[in-house]
């Protein structure tokens, strides 16, 4: 099992740990409800606003992040076809005998770099099917400058700078799949979250107990639901958000590649 999944598996349990910890608030809210003065709503009002601001911006700064990263990765995706698209374009300018066997390494080539992605989240696959398109790399090179030395000077400046795109853009890809948000802010935000489910059940103590429960579930259940958003964006092929469709840009480039 990988460790986005079990990463995921654990919303449930946050869920069930929020509805706890606004129980508990609940619960002390009844018990202080008598001897709570005017004075002291009054501070604890205070308390409350400054933790729901602070939770509200901790959200949106997790989210933003996680969002930054997914646009990063699709515009990523685009370029790398781009790239690879360019320099298959450029064999063009290599010697007619070059060409055949480095069009058949282009495409295997390419075909190792869309299971690099395809295999995921399962990393251990994805870093297999890398390594495979490392050594379809290093190929690829090899065979490249020993076509240009047959080749017109122009043809190397016009290869070469493609051919290291193509390259340079798969170490940005892999420490783009890498970058998350970290371990130590998912970590405040949830227990800013629990702080605040304590503060909402303190609040809630005394209502109607349809009204709360309904109430404490809604909370619950939101706040959840924002976290795994939150998570979903920055693991963008382990749970309901895709870039199946950005993908597509290389589908159609091997369909291409003749």
């Amino acid at each position: 099992m990988t460790d986005q999944a079990v990463m995921f598996m654990y919303l449930p349990g946050l869920f069930l740990l929020i509805l706890v910890f606004v129980w508990i608030g609940r619960w002390v809210g009844a018990l202080r409800a008598a001897q709570e003065t005017e004075r002291e709503r009054v501070g604890l009002v205070t308390v409350e606003t400054a933790l729901y601001a602070l939770l509200g911006l901790m959200l949106a700064f997790t989210f933003s992040g996680a969002s930054n990263r997914f646009d990063t990765r699709r515009a990523q995706t685009v370029q790398e076809a781009n790239a690879i698209g360019t320099a298959y374009l450029r064999l063009d300018l290599l010697p007619a005998a070059a060409q055949p066997a480095l069009r058949m390494k282009f495409r295997a080539y390419t075909d190792s770099r869309m299971a690099v992605y395809g295999a995921l989240p399962d990393m251990a696959a994805s870093d297999a099917h890398a390594a495979r398109a490392v050594k379809w790399q290093a190929e690829i090179w090899t065979d490249s400058i020993a076509a240009l030395r047959n080749a017109p000077p122009q043809a190397s400046l016009l290869f070469i700078p493609a051919l290291n795109d193509m390259i340079d853009i798969t170490t940005t890809r892999a420490i783009a799949l890498r970058t998350h948000t970290p371990g130590v802010i998912l970590g405040a935000l949830i227990v800013l979250t629990l702080a605040c489910s304590l503060l909402v059940g303190y609040g809630l103590a005394g209502g109607n107990a349809f009204a709360t429960n309904f109430h404490m579930i809604g909370f619950a259940l939101m706040m959840t639901v924002t976290i795994y958003v939150i998570l979903d964006l920055d693991h963008p092929r382990a749970g309901l958000i895709r870039l199946d469709y950005v993908d597509q840009a290389f589908k159609d480039l091997r369909a291409g590649m003749k």
